[in-house]
């Protein structure tokens, strides 16, 4: 399996990660026109890490982000349910435990974390609610969710510019790249069926989230949103 369907069934979506397992980071990096990593970044400061934090990394894939974070000072557990993603991520040496997870049921106590943050996986949850439910469950009261999505541009011909860019040039640049580019059709489409930054926001605070907002990256492509645990 190849590609997943927009239903996203947790089998077919994991299937298609574990056939890009080795080449995806270097796919997006591509795709992403050098952004990546100012992205990243952004991520990493909005957990507002404190030394000593226990953050869960949630589809955290090769671990890329997840050693980010790590470096940042805290405790990174990378939770994922692609098993080709994470055997990657070890073999490549990645300094964090890897754990499989399915973001609808995780597997950890209530409150085991300071902080919890999904990049660029939300999307390819079949029902995002429960995995946002599920990272507030395993965050302490105070601590913090983070979700660092693709989004939508915020000019109309940014984003007329932009679903071109993913509806045609970013399949046909993965296919010199990797073998399974019909990975890249579903991640056009899905990134084309997400919600805008407004609606993703009011989701996160109708799911227990206080003081929720979001931060466009690269003029929307990527939003940042940052919501905070309240007491239970």
């Amino acid at each position: 399996m190849t590609r997943a369907d927009l239903d996203k069934q947790p089998y077919d979506v994991a299937g298609m990660f574990d056939s890009i397992a080795t080449r995806y980071d270097l796919v997006n990096d591509v795709a992403a026109l050098g952004q990546v990593r100012l992205w990243r970044s952004a991520m990493v400061d909005a957990l507002d890490i404190q030394p000593g934090d226990e953050v869960l990394d949630l589809a955290a894939g090769t671990g890329t982000s997840s050693t980010a974070i790590a470096r940042a000072g805290a405790r990174v557990v990378a939770a994922d349910f692609s098993l080709g993603m994470m055997t990657e991520g070890r073999r490549r040496g990645a300094p964090v435990p890897f754990i499989g997870a399915d973001a609808q049921s995780l597997p950890f106590a209530d409150g085991s974390f300071d902080a919890a943050v999904i990049s660029f996986g939300l999307r390819n949850v079949q029902t995002p609610e429960r995995a946002l439910a599920e990272m507030v469950r395993v965050v302490r009261p105070g601590g913090r969710v983070v979700v660092c999505e693709f989004s939508t541009p915020t000019s109309r011909v940014g984003r007329k510019a932009y679903e071109k860019y993913l509806l045609r040039a970013l399949p046909a640049m993965a296919r010199r790249v990797v073998p399974s580019a019909e990975a890249y059709d579903y991640l056009a489409e899905s990134i084309l069926e997400w919600p805008d930054q407004e609606t993703l926001r009011r989701r996160m605070e109708a799911i227990g989230l206080a003081r929720t907002q979001f931060q466009n990256l690269t003029g929307g492509i990527v939003a940042l949103h940052r919501g905070v645990v309240p007491p239970r």
